[in-house]
This record gives structure tokens, sequence and C-alpha cells, in this order.
């Protein structure tokens, strides 16, 4: 007889807490907007519209409240000037036909950083290929880092991307970092970095974007030749081209010359026909290039070998 009792008791219990959820999530508010997003000093206006008949509705906030009014059925919880980061306004009512219930405003409170900076860590001057580097992102003042997305760049390729999940309300500084292994035809290549902030459907649109002044990325890298021989038909036209792209700029060498020449280009028709090295030097190394030249049967007043 007591065991049906207390389950009788704890069954009464368990059907008034699920009654009171129920009346809880059937409020007879309404609010408009249902969620606000507004910059950090900026205006804010909430509208909280009842239809039933009720003994006083208000709302509770640090800042803007509206005491309780018992012959209205709409009022504006409104800031001119919102100062506080961590605001959760409530509007409240209490029906005629039942007890207080509440419904809470989401409010998101932004700013933009103060500024967006790129930088290299631990170095100075030109990269070497193949080696390396990091580069750090520093994003000044900013709130809520929830909400912020680092995005990094090359020229206007995304490389990455970083999210955050902190909850502190208050704006913040964060810093992120990249590594990259530059080649040669990264020299000149600008990364550059930007701070974005997607606060939904309800923040601004487009989305708030900073961005950091762009870095330009000298790579120093050795010669390297596109092909190592080439053959020439002697002619008043075709050059034997030694000149190759590479930084820094290389100095040039010719074998099988009676003169030094330090061109990267000679005439074919002033050269007898055989074989001519051409080595291009810099501070990281060298590549040589083998031109054959070819006479065509004319005979040429002027050779030099």
């Amino acid at each position: 007889m007591f065991q049906h009792f207390t389950g009788f008791v704890y069954l009464f219990a368990v059907s008034q807490l699920v009654s009171l959820a129920g009346a809880q999530s059937e409020c007879p508010l309404q609010l408009d907007p249902q969620r606000v997003v507004v910059r950090y000093g900026g205006s804010v206006a909430v509208n909280c519209y009842t239809s039933v008949l009720h003994k006083g509705m208000g709302w509770e906030a640090s800042e803007g409240a509206v005491p309780m009014t018992r012959n209205q059925n709409l009022i504006t919880w409104r800031v001119s000037e919102l100062t506080e980061w961590d605001i959760k306004p409530v509007c409240y009512i209490n029906p005629n036909d039942r007890g207080q219930c509440i419904v809470h405003l989401p409010v998101t409170v932004y700013k933009t950083p103060d500024s967006v900076f790129i930088s290299t860590v631990n170095h100075r001057g030109p990269m070497m290929e193949g080696q390396q580097y990091e580069l750090q992102c520093d994003v000044h003042n900013v709130a809520p880092v929830q909400y912020l997305t680092v995005k990094w760049y090359k020229g206007q390729t995304l490389l990455h991307q970083t999210t955050f999940t902190d909850n502190i309300k208050t704006p913040e500084n964060k810093t992120v970092t990249l590594l990259i292994r530059p080649d040669r035809a990264d020299d000149e290549a600008e990364y550059w970095c930007e701070a974005e902030l997607d606060l939904g459907a309800e923040g601004p649109q487009p989305h708030p974007t900073i961005s950091a002044k762009p870095l330009n990325v000298e790579v120093y890298y050795k010669p390297k030749h596109s092909n190592s021989t080439e053959t020439i038909i002697q002619d008043d036209k075709d050059m034997l081209d030694c000149t190759v792209k590479v930084n820094p700029a290389p100095t040039y060498t010719w074998d099988h010359l009676k003169e030094k020449i330090s061109s990267s280009v000679l005439k074919s028709s002033e050269l007898s026909p055989g074989r001519y090295t051409c080595t291009a030097t810099n501070t990281l190394g060298r590549d040589s290039k083998v031109f054959i030249v070819k006479s065509t049967g004319i005979l040429h007043p002027k050779m030099k070998r």
C-alpha cells in the first residue's frame, strides 16, 4: 500500500514539472526581433508583445529596464548607446490565468578589430628557397572572438583559416601563425591575413572584415636553366641566350671563348661551330648550359673562338 502511494506521489511530481516546463515554453510573449546583434556603443530597440490579459509586463535589464506596466500589450526595450558586453535582457509577464513567465532576449555586442598586422617571426630580410618560415597575424581588440575567423591568403588564394571557441564577451587580442616553405615561384608574392566577424543572419552583411597590409616576400634561390643543352643553327637571328631568372641576380661566364664576356646573350653568327658552355652563378649556387652551334654551310668572315 505504501509503495503504491509513493509511486503516485512521484508520478504527480513529474507531471507537475512537465506542466511547468510546457507553460514556460508557451509563455504568451513575442519578441521582435528575437535576437539582436549590436555594435558596441550602438543603439538597440526590441519590442515585447502579448495578446493575453495580464496583471503587468515589463523588461528587466541592466540598461534600458522597463518597469512593470499593466494596461499595455507592447513594451519596448530601448538603449541609445549600449556599452555593456554581456547584457541579458528579460521580458516578463504576469498573465491573469497563470503564474509569471519570462522570455530571454539573446544579445550579441560586437567590436571590429582596432588593427590587423602581419609579420615574420624571428626573421628579417630575404627568405631562402626550401627553408621554413613562420608568419604571424596579430588581431587587436576584437569581440566576441567566438564569431571571429582569421584567414590567410597568398595573393587571392586562401591558404588557411582559424576559428575560436572562447566564450569571452569582452574584447581580446588574438595571434595566429602560419608556416610556409617558399620556393622560387613565391618570389615577390604577397601574403596577407584578414579578420572576419560572422555574426549570423542578424548581424551586419557583408560580414565586417579588416585586412592586414600585405607582406611582400623576397625569396633567394640558385640559378636553374629550363634545359641543360640547346642546339643553335648559325645565322644572323639565332642567339645563344643563357639568361635565367634568379634572385639574387647572377653573373655569367662563357667557356671556349677567346675573349672574356659577361653578357648572357651571344650572337650565333659571330661564333664558330662548336660547343659553348655558359654558367650562371649567384651566392646560392651555379648552373651551366651547353649550346651546340651548327654551321649552315655558309662561310662567315667574322668568327670568334
